[in-house]
């Protein structure tokens, strides 16, 4: 019989996603508008300046931090650590918004009817679907 105190032990729960950008707080009023919340109260750095900007979505919160090394990826040409997916129930109309609030649309669409590939205002990839 497997142990379940250890696992049960084990069971975690995401509660943050942060991401770094060279400038946390514009990628955090994207990412808000996107996701319809807001921007909350930002955690300071050692000198009290705002450093990190948190957006919660539901009970998960995504932090963005302003760092200044930061690099956009060269996509598709790096591999991604990681990014995000966004389903929207018009997909045509998320698609106009975002690239008002600053989004651009790479030529590479790997996603054919499934998915499309948008860089978020500090270069990195998300996509956005239908909600299926």
């Amino acid at each position: 019989m497997a142990d379940t105190s250890t696992s049960h032990a084990l069971a975690g729960k995401v509660v943050s996603h942060a991401i770094w950008a060279e400038d946390g707080q514009k990628l955090a009023a994207f990412y808000a508008a996107a996701l319809g919340t807001q921007v909350s109260e930002p955690y300071r750095d050692e000198e009290g300046n705002p450093a990190a900007f948190p957006v919660w979505v539901g009970d998960v919160m995504y932090i963005f931090w302003s760092a200044t090394s930061f690099k956009a990826p060269r996509w598709p040409q790096d591999e991604l650590a990681f990014h995000i997916d966004i389903a929207f129930d018009d997909v045509e109309a998320a698609e106009k918004r975002l690239l008002e609030l600053g989004a651009t649309k790479p030529g590479h669409q790997p996603g054919g009817e499934h998915w499309t590939v948008l860089l978020d205002p500090s270069g990195q990839p998300f996509c956005i679907s239908g909600t299926h």
